[in-house]
């Protein structure tokens, strides 16, 4: 039977392993732009203003690291200085994130060859204002000392970092079965693993209000 410590870093170990293919492409991506790669339609955005990208790989990376050991109930009780530490990094690397892709989205030229439609624009719009009201709002509910608040709002904002995890998952069927490919398959693909994120962690603050009363 596991211990209640290693059980209590199962689920930093299982958020950090959901990270890797897409850090791992992201990682892939900075290679390419610092040793340049051969300029393509589907990158060609990225290397006329990679700044964005830049930051938006990098803030990704170390948000998801990061932020996996937040969830560590016994990280947060005996390394209480370096969970408030982390924090204090995670607020503005997870606001770097949310408006470089915020950015990316309104003035990167659309990936057509991705199947990158219209629906997918709004989706990543909505996606980038939520995380950043996210971290604000757990910004404003720290500085109340209100930490139950404060937790909720930045498990929602990891939550839709950390889609691109879930979207390795939610885009299987389309490579098992390529002619599924479409822009509504695409932005259905791109936004249920965005949705999947937000149920887990709404499921999860619901359980955690009903035991607490």
């Amino acid at each position: 039977m596991l211990t209640q410590t290693k059980a209590d870093w199962l689920i930093p170990v299982g958020l950090l392993t959901l990270s890797f293919i897409p850090i791992s492409a992201g990682i892939v991506r900075l290679v390419q732009l610092g040793f340049g790669a051969a300029i393509t339609e589907e990158n060609a955005r990225f290397f006329a203003a990679p700044l964005p990208v830049v930051l938006h790989i990098v803030g990704s990376c170390l948000f998801c690291t990061l932020g996996t050991v937040q969830f560590s109930c016994v990280f947060r009780r005996e390394q209480l200085n370096l969970h408030r530490l982390f924090g204090r990094l995670l607020i503005p690397i997870g606001l770097a994130v949310s408006i470089s892709g915020l950015w990316m989205t309104l003035y990167y030229p659309r990936a057509t060859l991705n199947y990158d439609g219209p629906v997918l624009h709004v989706v990543r719009i909505l996606v980038g204002v939520g995380m950043t009201l996210s971290l604000l709002l757990g910004l404003l509910a720290v500085r109340r000392q209100n930490i139950t608040h404060h937790r909720a709002w930045m498990m929602r904002a990891y939550a839709l970092g950390l889609g691109a995890g879930t979207q390795v998952f939610t885009h299987i069927p389309l490579f098992v079965f390529p002619s599924l490919w479409s822009e509504t398959s695409r932005a259905i693909c791109m936004a249920a693993g965005w949705s999947i994120n937000i149920a887990v962690v709404e499921w999860i603050l619901m359980r955690n209000r009903r035991g607490s009363h």
